[in-house]
């Protein structure tokens, strides 16, 4: 069952700075949430293993081992936890599509100020609630290469299921929902991630990219996903 933003969350927080563990477990706290914060893989492995989060946030950097060697891990425990990536370094886009590609759903940069924060969090969780625009009608797309279940938040790809994390998940629904008509950078911002981010224009790009990647026979000769060139993109499908 997926939570929502009322409802109190299970928090997994790894870093190995204890100020940092302490001032963001403080914060998520007040705000209702259960956290469970460690300090190193080895203890937030045992954790997942005996407990269900909602969100992991992770920073890149430990001392004694990558966050991104835990990532997979976690995802294995449960494929639906939110992964947020935490580092102290500016990322580039390569950087982002590393992360993307161990199955993270998104990045923040430290420090991190309570405000971003919690805007961030109540985002990624928006993300992973399904819209009902289309009223009670079920959304599926299907062809002889791809076919999703928006409702049952199921994909496959050549025959084979995919996973997806929620936000590339939320980008795909939102294509389906709207197939055929062209989305703007301003309205895949808007309606994907939120209002939080419509600053974030490289956001789109870097995303959709990654998706095609995950969706289509060929990423360089997308099929699915069509680029409106200094517009958006369109999911066209095929007929």
């Amino acid at each position: 069952m997926l939570a929502t933003e009322q409802m109190t969350l299970r928090i997994l927080l790894v870093d190995d700075e204890i100020n940092v563990r302490k001032t963001l477990s403080t914060y998520l706290e007040s705000q209702g949430h259960d956290v469970i914060a460690v300090s190193d893989c080895q203890d937030a492995l045992a954790e997942a293993t005996n407990n269900h989060f909602d969100v992991a946030f992770v920073d890149l950097r430990l001392k004694n081992a990558s966050g991104s060697d835990l990532i997979p891990e976690l995802i294995a425990q449960s494929p639906w936890t939110k992964i947020v990536i935490m580092t102290a370094h500016a990322m580039s886009e390569d950087d982002i599509a590393k992360g993307l590609n161990l199955g993270a759903d998104e990045y923040m940069l430290k420090p991190i100020r309570n405000i971003e924060f919690h805007a961030r969090v109540k985002a990624l969780l928006r993300r992973a609630q399904l819209s009902d625009e289309d009223g009670t009608q079920p959304v599926v797309y299907a062809d002889d290469y791809l076919m999703v279940d928006v409702d049952a938040r199921r994909v496959w790809v050549g025959g084979q299921e995919t996973r997806l994390t929620p936000t590339e998940f939320k980008l795909l629904s939102t294509f389906i929902r709207h197939r055929g008509q062209v989305l703007t950078f301003q309205q895949l911002l808007e309606q994907v991630w939120g209002f939080e981010y419509t600053t974030e224009h490289h956001y789109p790009r870097i995303y959709v990219s990654h998706l095609r990647r995950k969706i289509e026979p060929d990423a360089k000769a997308p099929t699915y996903i069509q680029n409106e060139y200094g517009i958006g993109y369109r999911f066209t499908g095929k007929s």
